[in-house]
């Protein structure tokens, strides 16, 4: 099989010109770069040292950080691919573990390359039973992001064989490690939580079914995985495996351009996307609909606070800051929202504001015209509820399909030779020297 961190990373761009920046007598030509789908960017990696000016960008929002043959996404256009392949396709065509190996080693896998990937995932599902002694020292009611990212780092004191960043052999042994052992991790975290004995996992089941299993069977009840609940489960990891430069994979990016090792990179995403900004918005999507049926479930209240400028009152779950279209993971997801919620019939008025609010921001002319349509973050976290995961597991499971999206731009990150550690700059803006005053005399 290929080895993830001997593949060349593809970080080619063309150079389309200079841009001219003049400054008091100073003029400077920067390159014009631009990537394989037309995307331009200024190279202002001379900036400094010609003209001592930097740039600000409060959130770099304008600001590429990287080069990255890994994701591609359009939000005018509502397009997301994962090396060159639509997310449409990829949902509708492979499970999560092709998925992964494709945002890895940057192709899909053939039948034997397939088949070498999962049986190293499944050598690895169990983790160290020392391991278990720390959820004893955890709360009971301790947030299992928190616990999933403690653990996650804490596997560097166990696997000290594979902290290498620069040994391909020593990574390739650490992804599998992570891919295997998050589910297990975060399943355990559940178990925890709710004083149920952890359950081994199964090789003999399917990733999604695996990870189902061990949240849900307990040693006196066999649970039987329902096909529904991994194919749901499946479409889900799918469309949260990779999104680009988020918060999260940048933080990915920042300290793992210490040369620190996987696990600790991994460990600081997961803190990244714990927040409700980021992977936790699924959480606060929920609690909102929650929110209303605690108030009656008058829909048209919180629509109207929604559209009223002089109220803060934001609806959670409807619109993006990258989509300006569609989501299309928004798009996938929905069909099988609206099929799990047929088939269950469940009697929980959630579904019902769910539905409702959903029907609203599709028809009316005040989401149309702002571009509020439901985003994934809304259908997932539907779809957690109707499958039975509590509101606090919804940001672990965001977590476990992020991974193989972590781990293939921490290898782009190291395989790129003009990579450097991460250090921004800033505009100071404290108090210029003062002089020191003894504390007898302060007043």
């Amino acid at each position: 099989m290929k080895n993830a961190l001997s593949i060349a990373a593809k970080l080619e761009v063309e150079s389309k010109g200079n841009a001219k920046l003049v400054f008091e007598d100073q003029e400077l030509a920067m390159p014009v770069v631009e990537g394989s789908e037309g995307e331009r960017g200024i190279d202002i990696s001379q900036l400094r040292a010609k003209t001592k000016l930097i740039t600000l960008d409060e959130g770099f929002v304008n600001t590429g950080s990287t080069r990255s043959a890994i994701t591609f996404l359009d939000g005018e256009k509502g397009i997301l691919r994962y090396r060159g392949y639509p997310i449409e396709q990829l949902a509708a065509n492979c499970d999560f573990i092709e998925t992964a190996f494709l945002l890895i080693y940057g192709e899909l896998p053939t039948r034997h390359e397939a088949a070498s990937f999962r049986a190293g995932i499944r050598d690895h599902t169990m983790i160290h039973e020392d391991m278990k002694s720390f959820y004893n020292g955890f709360p009971h009611h301790a947030h299992p992001m928190s616990i999933l990212s403690s653990v996650v780092g804490a596997l560097a004191m166990f696997y000290q064989d594979s902290l290498d960043p620069n040994d391909p052999k020593q990574v390739e042994i650490s992804l599998y490690r992570l891919l295997a052992k998050l589910p297990t991790i975060a399943a355990y975290s559940y178990k925890k939580s709710v004083g149920q004995p952890f359950m081994y996992p199964d090789n003999n089941l399917t990733y999604c079914e695996n990870f189902l299993h061990m949240m849900f069977a307990t040693p006196t009840c066999e649970y039987e995985v329902d096909p529904d609940f991994a194919e749901a489960l499946r479409l889900l990891l799918i469309v949260h495996a990779d999104h680009e430069q988020n918060c999260s994979t940048s933080t990915v990016r920042m300290v793992g351009s210490s040369n620190t090792n996987l696990f600790a990179a991994i460990s600081a995403g997961i803190s990244a996307l714990w927040g409700p900004l980021h992977g936790g918005a699924n959480e606060a999507c929920v609690n909102m609909l929650d929110q209303i049926v605690q108030d009656g479930g008058n829909v048209k209240k919180y629509i109207e606070r929604a559209k009223d400028k002089d109220d803060d009152y934001r609806l959670m779950g409807f619109g993006h800051r990258v989509y300006k279209n569609f989501d299309p993971r928004a798009t996938i997801i929905k069909a099988s929202c609206d099929k799990l919620l047929e088939k269950l019939n469940l009697d929980d008025p959630l579904f019902e504001v769910a539905q409702e609010l959903a029907d609203v921001a599709l028809r009316d002319d005040y989401f149309i015209e702002k571009k509020l349509y439901p985003n994934v973050d809304f259908y997932s976290g539907v779809i957690y509820r109707a499958l039975g995961i509590p509101v606090q597991m919804f940001t672990v499971l965001f977590a476990i399909g992020r991974l193989p999206g972590w781990i293939s731009h921490w290898i782009e990150m190291h395989n790129n030779e003009a990579t450097r550690i991460n250090r921004p700059r800033q505009i100071y803006t404290g108090s210029t020297e003062r002089q020191f005053v003894p504390i007898e005399k302060r007043g």
